[in-house]
Order: C-alpha cells, then sequence, then structure tokens
C-alpha cells in the first residue's frame, strides 16, 4: 500500500478572489469536510477546469507505486494510483509554519513546478510531512 499522507474531501469556495493572474492557471481556495483543513492551490484550469462548490478528493502521497515502494525516478507504464486520479502534480515540500504540538495549527507549502499549494489545519494531521520531501497531488472531482 502507497504511503498516504493526507486524504479528504474538498468543497471550493473561491476561485482568483484578488482577479485572475495567469491566462491557463487559477487559485483555488477550498476547506476539507472531514478535517477541516484550508487549502489555497494553483491549478492548470486549462488542463482541468474546476467551478466554484465543486466537490474533489485530494490524496497526498510520496509515492505512486500502488505497492509503497519509493519511486525510482522513472516512468513506470504499469498500474499506479495515478490510474482511479484525473489531475496529477508532482512538488517538493519548501516550507511548514505554525504552532506544532496539542490544539497546534501547521501550515504546509509545496511547489509544483511554480504552481503553489498551501494546507493549513489541525498538527495532527500532518504527520510524516518534512522539509524537501517530493510530494505528488491526486485530484479527482466527486458527482453529488
Amino acid at each position: 500500500m502507497a504511503l498516504i499522507l493526507f486524504e479528504d474531501i474538498f468543497d471550493v469556495k473561491d476561485i482568483d478572489p484578488d482577479g485572475k493572474k495567469f491566462e491557463r492557471v487559477s487559485r483555488v481556495f477550498a476547506e476539507s469536510e472531514s478535517f477541516k483543513m484550508d487549502l489555497i492551490l494553483d491549478m492548470n484550469t486549462q488542463l482541468y477546469p474546476i467551478e466554484l462548490n465543486e466537490k474533489f478528493r485530494l490524496l497526498l502521497t510520496t509515492t505512486l507505486r500502488e505497492d509503497g515502494l519509493p519511486d525510482d525516478g522513472e516512468y513506470d507504464q504499469g498500474p499506479s494510483l495515478a490510474d482511479s486520479f484525473e489531475y496529477v502534480m508532482y512538488g517538493k515540500l519548501y516550507r511548514i509554519e505554525g504552532e506544532s504540538g496539542p490544539g497546534g495549527r501547521l501550515a504546509v507549502y509545496v511547489s509544483y513546478g511554480g504552481l503553489l499549494m498551501k494546507l493549513q489545519g489541525d498538527a495532527n494531521n500532518f504527520q510524516g510531512f518534512t522539509m524537501d520531501m517530493n510530494l505528488y497531488l491526486l485530484m479527482k472531482k466527486l458527482a453529488f
């Protein structure tokens, strides 16, 4: 089984509140249902359009391999976690901010080739996150 660091369902609350800065990219603001996490995510909306009030499943993992073994740096066309998702990005965690411990809130920042993500919430939901780790982000819209 792959090492899944975080998984939840998110509701899109806002898109580009400060105006659209780039033609193909939007900044999406969302809130998770189960863990009450706040997400700010830059994504290529030309490739993967998303609308206000849509729900999506988001998963953060260190590998796409279903057996949980680390990626070897080469693309493998065999079965992977990505097969169950519609939008996948690969990036690096570059900052962790906040207060850890009971009742603390943390924020993790990941760059996916210049598309940025900020995930913020209870520190207990960030077990296993470390600086400079590589992360896959996988998304799939949910029909409701």
